[in-house]
């Protein structure tokens, strides 16, 4: 395969990697029978390869008599894990140090090379440039995979190994950026989870704090259909608290390049708002008729009924005119209970027992009209419900800051993969370091 490469850049192959401390073999043809849950002997699988990260989920052992009998391949940290199998094809990751001995099945193969900076090359296997080759290469199998023979025949721009160590320290280094602002975010999604619970069980009290516990102070609670609230607090049907709970349109219609957004599941479970970004189009005409049964306006509730069910989103201000799936049910609340209130009904979970009793033997496919309009509903003061609003929006407010930067993180990871992997954009290296490739 011809490519042009940086001057000073070589085209190289698997096997220009490789020296007499090398390893670049198949994992090991391990079957159920030759597995031991009893056994210490870990066996790393396909579910473990994520794309540039050890994903650590599989859970399968051998004994140490299976392990010698197979003569398996001990793998060491540092190694280059690669899946030959989809999905995505080719993707790599560094075995970590997990205190046991593990071996790793036939359709994973392991790269052990000292003459290349080893995170480098596992970036590379996981850039464009390689999964173009590796796609290549695999057209017309009869099964999607690629053979170690065939990977070996991929051509891999290489710089000096300086280089490779910079261009890899740079990475790692968004990749630190990018896994401490995961963690972040799955901090925010604690903390918003044991803030809904407390609030949407305890409420705030006129101090403003939140009310002391049942356990501590029974007096102040009361118990009702859906189990112990607040003294202070009503519950209503949800038919009872709107003015409007419809569907959208039962036929899909005839879809056009460029018209009215068309929203269905896809657009409420794809990011924490509705989705505009990934959408169908209708004319205009078709978009009145749809419209006249169900009319988004700001300050609706759009929930998802079939597929994914429960998935909330309020319609904003900002938002342009649009039409609804079947698959999506639009409430518009009264006075008596705010959006955001409702809101939280759903990303509780609150719904899902009572959903449970009132679809009984459905197994639970579809939240129909009706069930919406049963819905048993905690009702808190008006006054009640916004300072509650306000307390758990903080916390959302900062879920959606972290997850921009953690998209924006990315977005830069792919550009520095592009620019420094195909040597586009050089790296500076220290003169005093030595080159050994």
């Amino acid at each position: 395969m011809s490519q042009v490469i940086p001057e000073g850049w070589k085209l190289f192959s698997i096997d220009d990697f490789l020296d007499f401390s090398s390893l670049f073999c198949d994992g090991d043809w391990v079957e159920s029978k030759d597995q031991d849950t009893e056994g210490g002997n870990r066996l790393i699988q396909l579910a473990d390869i994520g794309d540039g990260i050890f994903l650590d989920k599989s859970n399968k052992y051998m004994n140490d008599k299976q392990f010698r009998r197979l003569n398996c391949t001990e793998l060491k940290e540092g190694d280059i894990l690669i899946a030959r199998m989809p999905d995505p094809l080719g993707r790599s990751c560094l075995f970590p140090q997990l205190g046991e001995c593990c071996a790793t099945v036939v359709d994973v193969a392991i790269l052990r090379s000292p003459t290349a900076d080893k995170h480098w090359l596992m970036y590379m296997i996981n850039s464009h440039v390689i999964r173009r080759q590796i796609e290549s290469l695999s057209a017309g199998t009869t099964r999607t995979r690629i053979s170690r023979k065939l990977f070996g025949r991929v051509l891999f721009p290489t710089p000096s190994i300086s280089d490779q160590k910079r261009i890899a320290d740079i990475l790692q280094a968004i990749d630190r950026a990018i896994a401490h602002t995961e963690a972040l975010i799955e901090k925010y999604h604690q903390i918003k989870a044991g803030l809904m619970h407390d609030l949407f069980t305890r409420g705030i009290g006129a101090d403003g704090k939140l009310r002391p516990t049942r356990e501590e102070a029974p007096e102040l609670y009361q118990e009702s259909a859906i189990g112990s609230i607040p003294r202070e607090w009503g519950i209503k049907p949800l038919a009872e608290l709107t003015s409007k709970i419809v569907d959208g349109v039962h036929h899909t219609p005839d879809y056009v390049d460029h018209g009215i957004p068309f929203v269905t599941v896809k657009n409420l479970t794809g990011s924490s708002s509705i989705d505009f970004e990934n959408l169908n189009y209708i004319d205009e005409k078709t978009h009145r008729m749809c419209y006249s049964r169900a009319d988004p306006r700001p300050g609706d509730v759009l929930v998802t009924k079939d597929g994914t069910l429960g998935t909330c989103r309020i319609v904003r201000e900002d938002m342009p005119e649009f039409s609804i799936f079947v698959s999506v049910a639009l409430i518009r609340v009264t006075e008596e209970l705010t959006p955001k209130w409702l809101h939280f009904f759903f990303d509780s979970g609150s719904y899902l027992k009572q959903l449970g009793y009132l679809s009984s033997g459905t197994g639970l496919k579809h939240i129909h009209l009706e069930h919406f309009k049963k819905f048993q509903i905690a009702l808190p003061k008006k006054n009640e419900q916004q300072q509650i609003n306000k307390r758990v929006q903080i916390v959302e407010d900062k879920l959606s800051s972290e997850k921009n930067t953690l998209s924006k993180l990315i977005a830069e990871k792919a550009g520095l993969m592009h620019d420094l992997l195909t040597g586009k954009v050089p790296v500076k290296v220290n003169p005093n370091e030595v080159d050994h490739i």
